[in-house]
């Protein structure tokens, strides 16, 4: 019986760990490239039950037959397994900021942080006061050739990743409004944004502030060559690929199922308390 108190208490802790996945999706569901993650779970190793003191064998008066002396199998709970990431893409928001760029395809853009290099599917970027192009957090976003500068008004970045500049513009305030539109007569190729990718992307580990981090099982981070690079699109930025009534409908879901583990305990704790209670008295 206090098997049950058990199987019904790994219900109630697997459900918690569904519910901080599904509060996390939620509350990246504006967060520009987050991917959501799904956790997944595993059972206990099966119990197979056998009768005791029974050899399996019937006897009767013209002979003997075999039997299975196995009542069956009997489950013994379940326990997390790991956080999978789905890397779904996201839809392209536009915003009409050319420092904003989406990646449209498998890949990660690199920055360079206190702590190494990071990689981030968030490209909401910025100039700092030096000129450099920067995240959110400051840090600093990688060329090939290392932090990307750049000048307000005269750059452009094409589909590729690479970054051009008007040399007989540098002074001006000729902004570009689009690639498309404006052709410069004078383009000088700067560099080419990181973008990298991993053998086993599955593998990698969220940090926060939207941040990758590689491990042993996903590999080094490799630059994605020229035919399979994802295409850059300036002036958007990737939405999260988080359904947020998905997300609702799993978290009324993982309530009632916690509850009804929460009940199932309940009921064996009043029977195990009736057996110690009444049946004991006898």
């Amino acid at each position: 019986m206090l098997r049950g108190i058990f199987t019904g208490a790994s219900g109630m802790i697997a459900m918690q760990h569904r519910l901080d996945a599904v509060a996390n999706n939620l509350a990246n569901v504006d967060t520009a490239g987050y991917k959501k993650d799904i956790a997944v779970f595993k059972a206990f190793p099966e119990l197979l039950l056998r009768r005791s003191n029974d050899n399996g064998v019937y006897t009767f008066p013209m002979g003997s037959v075999d039997t299975m002396p196995m009542v069956g199998r009997l489950g013994a709970g379940v326990e997390l397994n790991e956080v999978y990431t789905t890397f779904e893409q996201g839809s392209m928001k536009p915003t009409g900021n050319d420092f904003d760029m989406a990646l449209d395809g498998k890949g990660f853009f690199s920055v360079r942080t206190q702590s190494g290099e990071r990689y981030t599917r968030n490209g909401a970027f910025y100039l700092n006061n030096e000129g450099s192009l920067v995240d959110k957090a400051g840090d600093f976003v990688l060329g090939e050739n290392g932090p990307v500068v750049l000048q307000q008004y005269n750059f452009m970045i094409d589909q590729d990743g690479v970054i051009w500049r008007d040399a007989s513009k540098a002074g001006e305030a000729a902004r570009l409004v689009s690639p498309y539109e404006v052709q410069w007569e004078n383009m000088e190729r700067v560099d080419r944004l990181k973008i990298v990718d991993f053998a086993e992307p599955r593998y990698i580990r969220k940090q926060g502030d939207s941040y990758w981090l590689e491990t042993p099982e996903s590999g080094p981070a490799t630059v994605v060559p020229g035919n399979a690079r994802p295409k850059v699109r300036t002036g958007y930025l990737e939405a999260s690929n988080v359904n947020a009534v998905r997300e609702m409908v799993d978290m009324i879901e993982v309530n009632r199922a916690y509850d009804a583990n929460s009940k199932s305990i309940q009921t064996h704790d009043t029977l195990v308390g009736r057996l110690i209670n009444e049946i004991g008295r006898v």
